[in-house]
């Protein structure tokens, strides 16, 4: 299987906007970064995670604790993975108990990678509110979940496949929209 790309919704300029945006709205939203902890979901969401922290060190002078979370073992189709899924670590500086922690993540579609992210951290504390920051949100939710912090709005068709490519993991920055086709 490989991906067909159909066309280009984003590149590194509106990525770099879309972040810079959600990055002010979170200091709004929270007003300002006391008891702030970003948490960037495994893989993508933790390049886009460490990017709002460097915003809001610029931006506001502050050294926002970021942490990085696997949610491998709390996915509920862990099972259509495979018989070796691969588990990497999860990192949180700090006690995320009575702190304001945002979830960081490239693509919300059906909203089941929350879901578990969600499960993952409750392990690790009990934070005063968790919100959700996504670089595109592109519908299609098969559980009530909503991101409070979006980039980008893209209907999609339930077939299609939105692709998010960023210079740490991919080498350049980019969102595209395509689908798979079989071999």
């Amino acid at each position: 299987m490989t991906y067909a790309e159909k066309a280009q919704i984003m590149d590194d300029r509106a990525m770099a906007r879309a972040i810079a945006r959600i990055s002010h709205e979170i200091v709004e939203r929270n007003q300002g970064t006391e008891h702030l902890v970003l948490v960037g979901i495994r893989k993508r969401g933790v390049p886009l995670a460490k990017r709002i922290q460097q915003n809001l060190k610029e931006y506001e002078g502050a050294d926002v604790p970021l942490g990085v979370l696997d949610i491998t073992l709390y996915r509920d189709d862990l099972q259509q993975i495979g018989p070796a899924p691969v588990v990497r670590s999860t990192q949180l500086p700090v006690d995320i108990t009575g702190k304001i922690v945002v979830l960081v993540d490239d693509v919300l579609f059906t909203g089941r990678t929350v879901r578990a992210a969600l499960d993952a951290l409750i392990d690790f504390g009990r934070p005063m509110v968790i919100q959700l920051a996504v670089l595109v949100d592109r519908g299609h939710r098969e559980l009530p979940i909503r991101a409070d912090f979006v980039g980008k709005n893209l209907p999609t068709a339930q077939k299609e496949v939105v692709k998010v490519s960023v210079v740490e993991e991919d080498g350049f920055d980019a969102v595209s929209i395509g689908e798979v086709v079989q071999n």
